[in-house]
């Protein structure tokens, strides 16, 4: 774990600080309002720790306040995670072939861990990039959702301070170098239009899932280049 640190840089290091400050701060709203809607301080705690994916734990708990079953919450969690499937295809090399670094990377796996890390085009820092995101969120979140849920209502909805903003900016600040490769561009603008046109139709968390059809882009277009140039050659 350490020789990890060594491979990080300070501006890497000084981004993950940055994202993992914003995740305490999230946490301890997601901490207050588990406990306001009635659940005892060590239920979100648990869910941090086991489940460890602060979009599906907060529409969780937003299920179970409205009225909804135990079962439905679940259900509802497991369908906005399903994205981490394509994810986890994404950085299946960075996690290594020891099966207790997958075990546990899997874990770390998250929107932001995943965008740490495909940022990197150097293997070794890509796998130091998602290490040391996945750990440094795990801790913050962990540590915001305990204060949070020990404070009550103290802190309340992180979208009146903005919060709420900072993690899409953060991804997007991400993911903006890979934006130069033609093909990760059509990809990114495809899927980006597919959820804009889709979030006044569907349920919260489908258009992102809606959005993988991007990838159609990325396939599409070197396919279509290589028919060109063959047609071409002939």
């Amino acid at each position: 774990m350490r020789s990890i640190w060594r491979t990080l840089d300070p501006p890497l290091l000084r981004d993950v600080a940055a994202v993992a400050a914003g995740a305490a701060v999230n946490g301890a709203s997601f901490g207050a309002i588990a406990v306001a809607s009635g659940l005892a301080w060590w239920m979100p705690t648990a869910m941090s720790v086991l489940v460890f994916a602060g979009g599906a734990q907060f529409m969780a708990v937003g299920v179970v306040a409205a009225g909804g079953s135990p079962a439905a919450a679940v259900i509802a969690g497991l369908v906005l995670n399903s994205r981490h499937l394509p994810f986890g295809l994404a950085v299946g090399d960075v996690l290594g072939r020891s099966w207790l670094g997958r075990l546990v990377g899997s874990h770390l796996l998250i929107d932001e861990t995943v965008a740490f890390a495909l940022a990197q085009r150097d293997p070794a820092r890509a796998r130091a990039a998602y290490w040391a995101c996945g750990v440094s969120l795990f801790v913050a979140w962990n540590v915001g959702v305990i204060g949070g849920a020990l404070a009550g209502r103290a802190v309340g909805d992180p979208g009146a301070f903005g919060l709420d903003a900072a993690f899409p900016a953060a991804l997007l600040a991400l993911v903006l170098p890979a934006l130069r490769d033609a093909a990760t561009r059509r990809a990114a603008l495809l899927g980006a239009a597919v959820a804009l046109a889709t979030t006044p139709l569907l349920p919260a968390g489908v258009p992102v899932l809606l959005s993988l059809f991007g990838l159609v882009a990325a396939v599409g277009g070197p396919a279509a280049a290589s028919t060109r140039a063959n047609q071409e050659v002939s």
